[in-house]
């Protein structure tokens, strides 16, 4: 089988979370710089086989985008033409941000471990994976 992929697109880093090869439990992988996201999914996708990426779509309470959703168009028509083979889902991502926090803060992590962002993406992306996995399975 293959994984599944989420990313959390923010301007300046992207949270990154990934399936098991049997697209049941999604963990977290990695937090990378906006700008050298291609070249980490082009390493990646080399060595792993990935069917699907997950990218979350941030939208407020009353359901109205989010600014940065004009950069995550552009983020996905660029990698709609590097890998035309991996195909494109989106995924309500309100909450992930707090419900990461919350979750860290639980966890026992230092107080300087929980203010750090690239982990509150990577838990983000890892949450929004995991809800569509159970979308999706249900």
């Amino acid at each position: 089988m293959s994984q599944i992929l989420a990313i959390d697109y923010g301007r300046a880093r992207c949270g990154l979370a990934v399936t098991d090869d049997m697209q049941i439990i999604a963990s977290g992988l990695e937090t990378v710089p906006t700008k050298e996201i291609f070249s980490f999914l082009k390493k990646y996708f080399q060595e792993n086989t990935v069917e699907q990426i997950v990218v979350g779509l941030p939208t407020d309470l009353k359901g109205n985008l989010n600014e940065v959703e004009v950069e995550i168009l552009k983020f996905l028509e660029k990698f709609k033409s590097q890998f035309p083979t991996v195909e494109i889902a989106r995924f309500d991502e309100r909450f992930t941000s707090k419900m990461a926090s919350f979750f860290i803060s639980q966890s026992g992590k230092s107080k300087k471990k929980r203010e750090e962002k690239g982990l509150i993406d990577k838990v983000s992306a890892t949450l929004i994976l995991q809800n569509y996995l159970e979308q999706i399975k249900r």
